[in-house]
């Protein structure tokens, strides 16, 4: 199974531009992960259906966050993406989001060349508050029924902010590879 750290850079992020993959397709109650040593997607748990993605989940390789793992992508399409797909994505902006008392940031994304919508989502405002406040409410809840963690959205971020995110992130796996 493929290393997408090794194949794949996290894209030319310093322009809003972002290469991710895919973890978890929209509307999916499963809790799908790579496994950075193997190479494999595995199931981690299936979550109530109330639970469901709004939005595609991914990860943005070599790139390591403040959790420990790779960056997380949402990436916005109309129809859901398979689990292990590579997308290149353009950053629309960031959720501020705690899981437990780590930070772990969400880089909101659409596809590059989106002839679907002739590529009019541009901007949060292109994205449509109800959307956003899908996607609030879904970190805000998805993990109601565990009581060993607390979530927290702390709110939106724009263009420029989630680009100093992934740069840090970047900056942070780089940091951890050898010479």
């Amino acid at each position: 199974m493929p290393d997408y750290n090794k194949l794949l850079a996290c894209g030319d992020f310093r322009k809003g531009l972002v290469t991710g993959v895919i973890d978890i397709p929209q509307g999916s109650s499963h809790k799908i992960e790579w496994d950075r040593t193997t190479g494999l997607f595995h199931l981690d748990r299936v979550d109530p259906g109330i639970f469901a993605k709004p939005v595609n989940y991914g990860f943005i390789p070599q790139t390591l966050d403040e959790d420990g793992d790779e960056l997380d992508i949402l990436c916005i399409t109309r129809a859901p993406l398979v689990t292990g797909l590579v997308v290149h994505a353009r950053i629309l902006g960031l959720l501020n989001f705690r899981d437990g008392e780590d930070m772990d940031y969400k880089i909101l994304t659409v596809p590059v060349d989106d002839r679907d919508t002739g590529d009019a989502i541009r901007s949060f405002d292109d994205v449509g508050n109800r959307l956003l406040e899908q996607i609030e409410h879904h970190f805000n809840h998805y993990k109601d029924f565990q009581t060993d963690t607390q979530t927290e959205v702390l709110g939106w971020g724009g263009v420029e902010e989630a680009i100093a995110i992934v740069s840090a992130c970047s900056d942070r796996w780089a940091a951890t590879q050898p010479d």
